[in-house]
C-alpha cells in the first residue's frame, strides 16, 4: 500500500506504462527506462560538446598560429598535405589587423581553437604577390551573371580545421558565419585552391557548391579560383 498518493515522475511512468510498452515485466521495463534516459543524455551531451563558431577575438590569436603551425604546407610531410594543408601564414600582427576589420572566426571547443577562417577585402590580402596576380585576373571574371570587381568582391580564405574535427559541421558552420557577415558589404567571395590539396576542392565545391571561374599558375604551382554569393537573394539594387 503506498505511503502517499502523490506518485513520482518515474512511478507515473511505470504505472501508466506510457514510456514502456504494455505487458513487460518491471525488470525489463527499467531495462528500457534506463535505455531511453542514456539516449536523451547522450543528446545533451553531443550538444553541450559541440563547437562555438564565433567572430574571434585578440585572446584567440595564439591558438590560431597553433593550429596553423600544424597545418602549414611548408611544415608538413607528403603524407601529412594529402590530408589538406594550408598555404598563406599569418603573424600575430596581420591577425590583429584582419580582426580590427572583422574577417577573422573561430571554432573553439574546451576553450581550444580547434577551426579558424580569414576573410577580407582585395586591399588587405594585395600584400601577397599571389593575390596581386589573382586581382590583376579579375576583370575577366563573372559569377552568376555579376561582375567580379575589387570593390564589389572579397577574399575568403585560408580556412584551417583541426584534423580531428575534420568531417563535421565544423568547417560548414565557420564559412556560414563568415559568409553572413560579409554579405552587406561584397555580393561575392572568391578564393584560391592548390590543385594539390585535392581535400580542400572537394570540401569547396562538393559541400558548399562553390564553383570555378578561373584556374592560374603561380610559383610553379597550379591553382584553382572558385567563387561564391554571400546572398542567393542578392539584388543589385539593395547593394547599391
Amino acid at each position: 500500500m503506498r505511503a502517499s498518493k502523490s506518485l513520482s515522475l518515474r512511478e507515473r511512468d511505470f504505472e501508466s506504462g506510457s514510456l514502456l510498452p504494455q505487458g513487460e515485466g518491471l525488470g525489463m521495463r527499467a531495462v528500457n527506462l534506463r535505455t531511453k534516459l542514456g539516449k536523451i543524455f547522450n543528446v545533451i551531451t553531443i550538444q553541450l560538446m559541440s563547437p562555438i563558431i564565433r567572430i574571434a577575438i585578440e585572446s584567440d590569436i595564439d591558438g590560431i598560429l597553433n593550429l596553423q603551425s600544424r597545418n602549414l604546407y611548408a611544415n608538413l610531410s607528403a603524407t601529412d598535405l594529402a590530408d589538406g594543408f594550408v598555404t598563406t601564414p599569418f603573424t600575430a600582427d596581420l591577425l590583429r589587423q584582419l580582426l580590427d576589420l572583422s574577417g577573422v572566426f573561430v571554432a573553439v571547443h574546451e576553450r581550444k581553437i580547434i577551426g579558424y577562417l580569414l576573410a577580407g577585402d582585395w586591399h588587405f590580402f594585395s600584400r601577397w604577390e599571389i593575390f596581386r596576380l589573382m586581382i590583376s585576373r579579375l576583370p575577366e571574371l563573372g559569377f552568376m551573371n555579376k561582375e567580379i570587381t575589387v570593390d564589389r568582391s572579397f577574399q575568403y580564405g585560408p580556412i584551417c580545421i583541426d584534423r580531428d574535427w575534420r568531417g563535421s559541421t565544423v568547417f560548414p558552420n565557420l564559412f556560414a558565419l563568415m559568409r553572413s557577415s560579409f554579405e552587406s558589404r561584397f555580393p561575392v567571395g572568391v578564393t584560391f585552391i592548390n590543385k594539390l590539396n585535392e581535400r580542400s576542392f572537394t570540401a569547396h565545391t562538393r559541400k558548399l557548391d562553390l564553383e570555378i571561374v578561373d584556374e592560374f599558375e603561380f610559383n610553379g604551382n597550379s591553382f584553382y579560383t572558385v567563387a561564391f554569393l554571400t546572398s542567393a537573394g542578392y539584388s543589385d539594387e539593395s547593394h547599391a
